[in-house]
């Protein structure tokens, strides 16, 4: 007898990890947690676990590589062996390297590069458990980590997807959620400039479907905003208190 398909949404509309529609995993934000790098961040969203640091801006190696007119923004996303059930070579995949790219691109409109012209910046983004989305939840504390790095910025970046499980759209989507659902639609998102940094789609959704997704995917971001802020605070408040 052929086993019957586990629903990730039930009639109620409670999906697999107790949530609705509509919540984001539980999330928790620190700032500065790594005294040898100029900036850096943690984040637990749901089960996943990122670590970001950031170097510079600095002189550039190798030199040939500086540009003229403003600072090179050098962004490596990494997952570690231990990341995921089961074992990933440490070595850099294809897909790693892609959400390098892709991430550095939804950083670079936040950041004034051009105040610092032949340098870099390095962004390191360490992936320590995951559990689906690590490429938003990865933008969202490198942001953080740039921040706390003291690099003038327009606004935070911040990044959630929504989705589509069992013919209904979700926010925040988690691991069995992400693989095995019908649609997924990061986006990345400046929240007091109002501008989208990235923004794609995978799987099939109508028109309609893709407009309600990125309307949920914007919630989802504005929602995260605040927590953004909230650790930026409870770093920077307690340290005036301890001067003090």
């Amino acid at each position: 007898m052929p086993k019957k398909e586990e629903k990730l949404i039930n009639k109620d509309g409670i999906r697999s990890d107790g949530r609705k529609s509509n919540e984001l995993r539980p999330t928790k934000i620190i700032v500065g947690n790594l005294p040898n790098a100029d900036g850096s961040a943690y984040i637990e969203q749901g089960k996943n676990k990122i670590l970001a640091g950031v170097y510079g801006p600095h002189e550039v190696h190798p030199k040939h590589l500086a540009l003229p007119d403003r600072s090179l923004l050098r962004c490596r996303y990494h997952m570690a062996p231990f990341s995921v059930d089961e074992r990933k070579s440490p070595a850099p995949s294809r897909r790693e390297h892609e959400l390098s790219k892709i991430i550095r691109q939804a950083l670079e409109p936040a950041i004034f590069l051009k105040y610092y012209p032949r340098t870099s910046i390095d962004l390191f983004i360490e992936v320590l458990q995951a559990h689906g989305g690590t490429r938003c939840a990865g933008i969202t504390v490198a942001s953080l980590a740039l921040a706390d790095a003291g690099i003038p910025m327009r606004d935070l970046t911040v990044a959630c997807a929504a989705g589509k499980i069992d013919g209904q759209l979700v926010l925040d989507l988690n691991d069995i959620e992400d693989k095995k659902g019908e649609a997924d639609v990061p986006l990345a998102y400046m929240p007091n400039l109002n501008a989208v940094t990235l923004l794609q789609m995978d799987g099939q959704l109508t028109l309609g479907e893709f407009e309600d997704a990125v309307r949920l995917s914007l919630e989802g971001c504005k929602k995260l905003y605040n927590i953004q802020k909230e650790a930026l605070r409870a770093k920077y408040v307690s340290k005036m208190e301890d001067e003090e």
